[in-house]
């Protein structure tokens, strides 16, 4: 049996996430309030929380919640739909239901750490970083030339994780048309859907346009309920997903029935969901982008393609990691250091760090890190 290792991004967070005033590099949303969602739900919405009933639910999630889910695809049943305590639990479901000793996969870096030491502790994994030289590019010859005859899986995330990098269309149909001809998994995490600066440059769903595409996906992101832990995987491939439901039986086994309810008010008015989270991240970015250019000594920034994190570099003589430190000691401002997103696989670019700007309170972390800055 091959062991995980330590999950550093998560084992960072425990140790300062929530002892520290201002995260800035909080990769969700402003948090819906339960006061909020009820204020927009009507009286059926409400009669449904008031009559829940603390018991099981099926294991691949009640109907009514994955037809709500698979309204929000363009070619998807309830029956496409395997729903997880979280996306991180559709993670390690898809790797392990997956792949075997065997295997070989591909999967683009850096990225949040799961999606490449769950494939690692498994099987042959080739990592293709995007070009921190080149506004983030992926190059797709990379990945025609990491094939290999047992490759099985190729696992991508856009709007990408940590530096909001969206690939064009073009390219994703690349990328698919690759999957297509060598009959391989494409997993896509599509956590920080929604949130493009463009609405052209948004992506389809894997799960839409290919056979053998899966689409992993949540409410902690766009929908700004990460507490609520309820992420689902959309695949036509179901005899994978019955693969996926038995390894849940050893996880979660099933959701919180409150959350899957609150849950399906909350997709029932997504878009108005999707709207508020859209306001916080474009006001903010206004924000950060005079930041930038105003420091631009000591940093180098593009405005994201999407979500809402970026991975700026830093040029400060005393590198990222002391700069972090510092930050925290002084301010008690939290940023996430590209160390963080180091494997055994491949090391991140270096001198980067994580910055959030989807939350309500990120100019007042903003307006910290500039008095630090100036004061030093």
């Amino acid at each position: 049996m091959s062991f995980l290792p330590d999950f550093k991004l998560e084992t960072y967070f425990s140790r300062w996430e929530f002892n520290t005033k201002y995260n800035l590099c909080a990769s969700d949303t402003e948090s819906l309030s339960l006061e909020y969602l009820l204020d927009l739900s009507d009286d059926k919405d409400k009669k449904s929380l008031e009559e829940i009933k603390f018991g099981y639910l099926e294991t691949y999630g009640s109907t009514e919640l994955r037809e709500a889910i698979s309204s929000t695809y363009n070619n998807s049943s309830y029956k496409d739909i395997l729903t997880f305590a979280g996306a991180e639990e559709g993670i390690y479901v898809a790797m392990k239901s997956i792949l075997s000793k065997k295997d070989h996969a591909i999967v683009i870096t850096p990225n949040y750490q799961s999606a490449q030491t769950l494939p690692t502790s498994i099987c042959d994994v080739t990592a293709i970083n995007l070009d921190s030289e080149n506004n983030w590019n992926l190059d797709i010859q990379k990945i025609k030339d990491s094939l290999q005859p047992n490759t099985l899986l190729i696992s991508i995330n856009f709007p990408h994780n940590p530096t909001g990098k969206v690939i064009s269309k073009s390219e994703l149909n690349d990328i698919v048309n690759i999957s297509r001809e060598n009959n391989l998994y494409l997993f896509s995490d599509e956590i920080y859907r929604l949130m493009e600066r463009d609405e052209n440059k948004r992506l389809d769903q894997i799960s839409d346009i290919y056979d053998k595409g899966i689409s992993l996906n949540g409410m902690s992101k766009t929908y700004g309920m990460p507490g609520i832990r309820i992420g689902w995987i959309s695949c036509k491939d179901h005899s994978l997903l019955d693969k996926m439901e038995k390894l849940k039986h050893y996880l979660s086994i099933c959701n919180s029935t409150p959350n899957e309810i609150l849950s399906i008010i909350a997709l029932k008015y997504r878009s108005k969901i999707i709207e508020r989270s859209r306001k916080i991240i474009k006001n903010n970015l206004v924000k950060l982008n005079s930041f930038f250019q105003k420091y631009d000594n000591l940093f180098e920034w593009k405005e994201p393609d999407g979500g809402c994190i970026g991975f700026p570099k830093y040029n400060g003589p005393e590198g990222v990691e002391v700069f972090c430190e510092n930050l925290i000691k002084e301010k008690s401002v939290l940023l996430l250091p590209s160390s963080v997103y180091n494997s055994n696989l491949i090391n991140s670019p270096n001198n980067h760090f994580r910055i959030g700007y989807g939350r309500l309170n990120m100019p007042e972390g903003l307006s910290q890190l500039k008095n630090f800055i100036d004061k030093n």
